[in-house]
């Protein structure tokens, strides 16, 4: 069982990330039937206890509820239902259903401290292989078409259509190998650790996300105040000095990540300020316009949203735009889920990261996996500020291993 689960892990990276209706269909259907293995073996060895209930429920709870916004209201048309797109919607709460049965399958199955190091080198692997990829594909691609039909040249980054959806597992892996070299422990460990990080990291600016760099930076920071907070001395407990390890850290991460980036990375921050400044083109598809469109879509449906998976049919009627254009996501995971779901989602939103955030502190960040977890999770934090990278199948999967590892109580992981 646990073997599957590994496998669903590195399977699910391939194919662009599992973005396409008929991958995320595949998924759902091999989940579903590790399921039913799960519960026959349940059944035969009498054990049925399944760990993580306050992280299970809000998920769930989240899965209820777009299902409810499909259920049409007085007539039999499907269009009368809350949802701007029912389809869409139910098909969104069957994803989500799968990866909370995915979170439910680690929690069983993943209950040692060697299957937890496996899941973390996993993680590590594919994101190693994605970006070595990346890499070819930036120096060597000179049409449509590189291994996987649909990657075209000077668009996306690795195995992924869009580059900011590269830079998500990026964020996670690195936050892995980065709690993995500052915990680590064992000396002879370090230089290990530093070449399985070097190839993400050098993806992760060549892909050129702006999101991406920002929220490595941010890993940087939560790193620094982690491992200083384990310090039991008074000098390393002073702010001052943390103020300066902090600046240094990231001071090296920033000159190191333009180095390697260079005028295309330079250029592509240059021109951030048109993301966040009123469009002047009738396309309007600034994020500030985005932005702005999806207030007024939470203003008209403020209880329930327009739907789970419904955003890009219910935003036509609030972005003032030619129609050339039309925004299929908010560019920001904590805004779409208020317009989405309105505020009774968004307050299931709060229970999950609630929830999450207490069985974090109940484990006090034990050891080097949980740390590097803990990591991984802050930079998909900082990420979906600006952009919706757990759409993607692989990085909400990643993202569900990362909160096993972080809150996982069973093994005893070596301390720091």
């Amino acid at each position: 069982m646990f073997g599957a689960l590994v496998a669903l892990i590195m399977i699910t990276a391939i194919p662009y990330g599992t973005v396409e209706p008929w991958w995320k269909a595949a998924f759902v259907c091999a989940v579903f039937a590790t399921c039913i293995v799960a519960i026959i073996e349940s059944l035969m060895s009498g054990e049925t206890r399944i760990e993580g209930g306050s992280i299970l429920l809000p998920m769930l709870a989240l899965s209820a509820l777009a299902f409810v916004q499909t259920i049409s209201a007085g007539s039999s048309d499907i269009w009368n239902a809350i949802s701007a797109d029912p389809f869409q919607t139910r098909f969104f709460a069957l994803q989500l259903f799968a990866l909370t049965a995915f979170l439910a399958l680690l929690y069983r199955y993943a209950g040692t401290e060697r299957q937890i190091r496996v899941l973390v080198y996993t993680i590590i692997g594919v994101a190693i292989a994605s970006a070595v990829f990346g890499i070819l594909r930036h120096t060597t691609q000179q049409q449509t078409g590189f291994v996987l039909p649909l990657l075209k040249q000077n668009q996306g980054y690795g195995q992924f259509i869009n580059k900011n959806h590269f830079a998500y597992l990026m964020e996670m892996a690195f936050g892995l190998g980065l709690g993995m070299l500052l915990g680590g422990g064992k000396r002879d460990r370090v230089v290990i650790h530093v070449a399985l990080l070097l190839p993400i990291w050098i993806g992760l600016v060549l892909a050129n996300s702006r999101g991406g760099i920002l929220a490595m930076l941010a890993q940087v920071v939560v790193a620094a105040l982690l491992l200083l907070s384990f310090q039991s001395s008074s000098v390393a407990r002073s702010a001052a000095l943390k103020v300066v390890l902090i600046v240094v850290l990231v001071a090296g991460v920033l000159v190191g990540t333009f180095w390697v980036g260079g005028d295309r990375l330079a250029t592509n921050f240059e021109a951030a300020t048109n993301e966040f400044n009123a469009d002047a083109s009738r396309a309007r598809v600034s994020r500030n316009e985005i932005w702005r469109a999806s207030v007024k879509m939470f203003a008209a449906h403020p209880i329930l949203g327009v739907g789970l998976g419904g955003y890009w049919t219910g935003i036509t009627a609030y972005h003032d735009a030619s129609g050339l254009m039309t925004p299929q996501e908010a560019h920001n995971d904590y805004l779409e889920l208020l317009s989405s779901a309105g505020l009774i989602g968004f307050a299931i939103g709060v229970w999950f990261v609630v929830a999450v955030v207490r069985k974090i502190r109940a484990n006090r960040i034990e050891g080097a996996m949980r740390l590097g977890a803990v990591i991984g999770l802050a930079g998909v934090a900082a990420h979906s500020l600006v952009d919706f990278g757990l759409h993607i199948m692989v990085n909400a999967v990643v993202f569900l291993t990362l909160i096993m590892i972080a809150t996982k109580t069973g093994p005893r992981i070596r301390r720091i």
